[in-house]
């Protein structure tokens, strides 16, 4: 592919200011319709040191309005970065609806230059890949643009940069000692490229590949890449808005009608479907034994012990950089705060953070659904709780139509593979769901009524939610068996008594820590 490019491509001063003259202000206009439709925007810029990068950035920057878009130069980790998933700090830098983010080299450079220097393994390409498809895919699907631009040049030009560079104090330090190795044994660095491109080059995020050696030449077919995707992207908005509004006015009436009994009877159908398969099979729920229980005695006897485990693990997570993700979900009353006190009460307060999750504010609206908790991902050796989960897609934002059909169906695919990047950054995955039964449920929620110390746990929602109780048990049925993984297990907690509940939350916790310090301990050995 790049050695068959013809990098003789050139184009004159005059031909130049006038495609640009016609470029620029599109582009301009392109930006100001993706604010208006909410469209976000990455532009990822890849290609071979010295091809020029940082130049085209800021020839492409030069027609939009700085108050939307922001730059970063990705390059070698930060400690902060090189303690979470390697995907991290592009989810924590993605755009608001509306605004650009363009990235001097991107997430690609795990494949690219670390794996070239060897800091990126072999044993790790087939899931870095994975991890940067899904990536991509997750955030195309969600309405996001994502422009990948590869610059390329050939080894003669690229050392033609590099003496002009160091021959300079000003601009020596713009190459590097592996800029030099990469030049040397070019031939091979572009075999690195060409695998990179081959791999990621997909319907949803294809590459565009620019020939770079001229810059006019360069900036212009950039300007004609950039502007072109962003007009079919503002198109598809217009069109989407446009069939809303005349929904909305009532001049489709007839064609929504038709195409509501249609959605109506595929759903009953599905509906149907899921009735039948609950009949053909007990659910994962109903298999709970809700009369699991344990004394005062025996709780509290078991609980200083599991305890005073759990202080000591605390400790031994830190010292191994050991990062772990606890996920609780459940009933409304069904014991995730009694639980979540209880585990991490004789934990050092300064290596976990709990994070109750309510309902997205417009900053996290503003961006994809896994940002907010991709943002709060534990760092290496660090605890993270999450009281209620990114499950919420799949349940109450399903059943409440928060979010659309193919929304919530194509979650537990986005799902599984974001637990898989925190699995495959040595991340420990747990989630819990606690059960009762509905008898149970009424009685907290009565006994939280007339307690007024517990009434501000009590709302009109929780009351209405019990309605749809057997909705949301086919939900959590089929979340369970779509999303309990080897990396990632759900373990369903019999909640009906509290103790016997807070208990087997700390023995499964203390239980998946024990194994992995020992499995860490074989691997050593080895």
């Amino acid at each position: 592919m790049l050695e068959k490019l013809d990098l003789t491509k050139s184009l004159g001063k005059a031909e130049y200011k006038e495609k640009m003259a016609e470029l620029m202000p599109r582009l301009g206009k392109l930006q100001r319709e993706c604010r208006e439709y909410g469209i976000p925007v990455m532009i990822a810029f890849e290609g071979y040191g010295a091809s020029g990068k940082g130049v085209q950035i800021g020839e492409l920057i030069k027609a939009l309005d700085p108050r939307g878009f922001e730059v970063y130069a990705v390059k070698n980790e930060t400690e902060e970065e090189r303690m979470h998933p390697f995907m991290w700090r592009f989810w924590t830098k993605l755009p608001a609806k509306g605004r650009f983010a363009i990235y001097d080299s991107s997430w690609y450079r795990k494949v690219l230059i670390d794996r070239f220097d060897k800091k990126t393994k072999k044993r790790e390409l087939a899931d870095a890949y994975r991890s940067i498809c899904s990536f991509e895919e997750q955030l195309t699907a969600d309405g996001m643009a994502i422009i990948k631009l590869f610059l390329a040049i050939d080894k003669k030009e690229q050392k033609k940069r590099f003496d002009k560079l160091t021959d300079s104090k000003e601009t020596a330090w713009r190459v590097s000692e592996g800029d030099i190795k990469r030049n040397k044994e070019f031939a091979k660095y572009q075999e690195v490229n060409e695998e990179m491109l081959t791999r990621t080059d997909t319907e949803y995020a294809p590459w565009n590949i620019v020939e770079a050696v001229d810059r006019r030449f360069a900036t212009a077919k950039i300007y004609a890449i950039v502007a072109q995707t962003l007009a079919e992207k503002v198109e598809e908005a217009k069109k989407e808005a446009a069939r809303k509004q005349k929904e909305k006015d009532g001049e489709s009436r007839e064609a929504g009608d038709i195409r509501e009994n249609c959605i109506s009877q595929d759903n009953g159908t599905e509906e149907n479907r899921v009735r039948q398969d609950k009949k053909m099979k007990e659910s994962i729920l109903g298999k709970a034994d809700l009369s699991l229980t344990y004394t005062k005695e025996e709780y509290k006897a078991r609980l200083v012990k599991l305890q005073k485990k759990m202080e000591k693990l605390h400790g031994e997570l830190y010292r191994r950089r050991i990062p772990v993700v606890l996920g609780f979900e459940g009933w409304d009353a069904g014991g995730k705060g009694g639980a979540i006190k209880r585990l991490t009460e004789k934990m050092d307060p300064r290596g976990f953070v709990v994070h109750p999750t309510a309902s997205p504010n417009d900053i996290e609206k503003a961006h994809h659904y896994l940002w907010r908790f991709w943002v709060d991902m534990p760092k290496a050796g660090h605890v993270t709780i999450f009281d209620r989960t990114w499950y919420g897609r799949v349940m109450v934002e399903r059943i409440e139509g928060f979010c659309t059909r193919q929304e919530w169906q194509r979650a537990y695919k986005e799902i599984n593979d974001m637990e898989k990047d925190l699995a495959d950054a040595g991340a420990i995955v747990l989630k819990f769901w606690m059960q009762i039964d509905k008898d149970e449920q009424a009685r907290r929620f009565k006994a939280r009524q007339e307690n007024p110390e517990k009434q501000w746990k009590i709302t009109d929602e929780d009351w209405r939610n019990r309605e749809k109780w057997e909705q949301y048990e086919e939900a959590v049925d089929e979340m369970l068996i779509r999303t309990s993984t080897p990396y990632a297990p759900w373990i369903v907690v019999e909640g009906n008594c509290k103790y016997f509940a807070r208990i087997k939350v700390l023995e499964t916790v203390v239980d998946a820590i024990e194994k992995r310090l020992e499995k860490d301990m074989e691997k050593n050995k080895k």
